[in-house]
């Protein structure tokens, strides 16, 4: 059985290198991310257009992610080398009005008009992810007077946040609503919005997803303080969620962020969702070829919690060594994976079920880890059953079996759960069964006296209608027939 926890690793310019995505894909890349806050469309439809090629090339179904970039909250830049240092104590000025170019050792301009509106005295604003802390003295019109409580060196651009939140930046700028039609374009299997702060952000962004063409899952990057507040109905809200580690960490303080990540994984699991963890997973492998132990820990607890997938973010954009960060990744998934917490079957006894398909799918894993079953056949359309079943903890491979790409994309987000392109064109359920058989029997996925699952509904190539399962022992009775019992 291979890896179950799916990898994201993000394409920049390290991965443009000929030989450098192959490699990638080789080393078990599952889903690329396209961080739409750098590059233009061009850049993304070329990197969209060789990872397809790539897929196509190894005969393997990966996904492709268009991050979006969300509201620009920066400081402007400084003259001369582009870089200031601000000592502990000193007086330093965040300016609306500042023309871009005039920032100095005691004042910088800010691209976020709203700023003054959306902080007072005694409020702390942390700059470059938290290197530089100010607190505000006092409002003067366009101009945020404030006191350096952490010094140091603040270079151009450098991102800004407001302790504890409440920055009002909308989650979805003019230039997403234009990046949104270009991950249309290049048929992008997600969306993800940035800094989401209530349901209605994800709603508007579906949307602007449905009006430009498109049918892409939307994932939630949870990275505001705001949003906490507005978990649940923010993941009922999306396809999927991502713990986006870094400005949440920003906002929320470092030491609460493990308790954050594990709480998103579990109610995020709950309710039927795709879950991502991220930000400087292994962030020293952008310079070495080996992760530190620390991050080793990092990876293997976010399995053991039961993430979906991990991400890997500059490690691959511009790191050295790319292939061997995803390399990595994987060979820690699969040890973290053989944790007996991990492999535990999970109660649902207690569970109530509002829809056929979800009781089908938790049904077929109850026996599956009850019985000594060696795979399960999804037969799906629009990969709702499968996600169903990767909620329950288990070490037996659920395969979701479609005719529909696209399904098979969007599948390799999900835990557990593996595409396999399935044509069989019967609403004849015994040869629908037969088919499947042969098909894992070509793949050496089981063997002959081998227990399987199989679910599927009534009407083939109608969505969410999964309404039976099916239990096979594979047993040869002619040539090209097998009995089902």
């Amino acid at each position: 059985m291979g890896r179950r926890t799916k990898i994201v690793a993000t394409l920049g310019p390290a991965t443009d290198v000929p030989g450098v995505l192959e490699k990638m894909v080789e080393a078990g890349v599952d889903v690329v991310r396209l961080n739409f806050s750098h590059g233009d469309a061009d850049a993304h439809r070329g990197r969209a257009e060789a990872i397809r090629e790539c897929s196509r090339q190894f005969g393997r179904h990966v996904g492709i992610l268009a991050d979006l970039q969300g509201p620009k909250i920066r400081i402007a830049r400084f003259g001369g080398s582009g870089k200031v240092y601000l000592e502990e104590g000193a007086r330093f000025d965040l300016d609306v009005d500042l023309p871009p170019e005039s920032g100095d050792n005691t004042q910088v301009g800010v691209c976020y008009r709203e700023l003054p509106r959306d902080v007072k005295s005694g409020d702390v604003l942390l700059l470059d992810d938290g290197r530089i802390v100010l607190k505000v003295v006092h409002i003067d019109g366009s101009r945020i007077v404030c006191q350096v409580a952490i010094g140091g060196e603040l270079s151009d651009h450098k991102g800004i946040n407001k302790q504890g939140g409440g920055l009002s930046a909308e989650a979805l700028s003019d230039k997403d609503r234009e990046d949104i039609k270009t991950a249309v374009a290049i048929d992008a299997d997600y969306i993800a919005v940035s800094f989401p702060r209530t349901a209605a952000d994800i709603h508007e962004a579906r949307a602007l997803l449905r009006a430009a063409g498109g049918d892409a899952g939307v994932i939630a990057k949870i990275e505001r303080a705001e949003a906490l507040e507005a978990l649940d109905e923010i993941i009922e809200a999306s396809d999927a969620v991502m713990v986006a580690r870094g400005d949440l960490g920003v906002e929320i303080g470092d030491a609460n962020l493990p308790k954050w990540q594990k709480e998103i994984i579990k109610r995020a699991r709950a309710k039927n969702r795709a879950v991502i963890t991220a930000t400087q997973m292994m962030e020293s492998m952008i310079q070495s070829p080996l992760p530190t132990r620390a991050e080793v820990f990092d990876v293997a607890n976010a399995v053991i919690d039961g993430t979906d997938a991990v991400m890997l973010s500059a490690e691959t954009a511009t790191g050295k060594y790319p292939d061997r960060a995803v390399a990595a990744m994987h060979r820690v998934c699969l040890e973290a994976e053989k944790h007996p917490h991990v492999r535990k079957p999970d109660n649902c006894i207690d569970e109530r079920f509002t829809r056929v398909d979800e009781t089908i799918a938790i049904s077929a894993m109850y026996a599956a880890n009850h019985l000594p079953v060696k795979a399960i056949a999804a037969l799906t359309e629009s990969g709702a059953t499968p996600i169903c079943m990767s909620r329950i903890s288990s070490s037996i491979p659920i395969y979701a079996m479609t005719s529909h790409e696209k399904t098979c994309r969007k599948v390799t987000l999900y835990r557990g759960v593996y595409p396999l392109t399935f044509y069989k064109d019967t609403s004849n359920h015994a040869e629908l069964n037969r088919a499947v058989v042969e098909e894992f029997l070509n793949r050496k996925i089981v063997s002959m006296g081998d227990l399987i699952i199989i679910t599927e509904g009534d009407l083939t190539g109608m969505r969410g209608g999964t309404n039976q399962m099916k239990i096979a022992r594979v047993n040869p009775i002619v040539s090209s027939a097998y009995n089902f019992s």
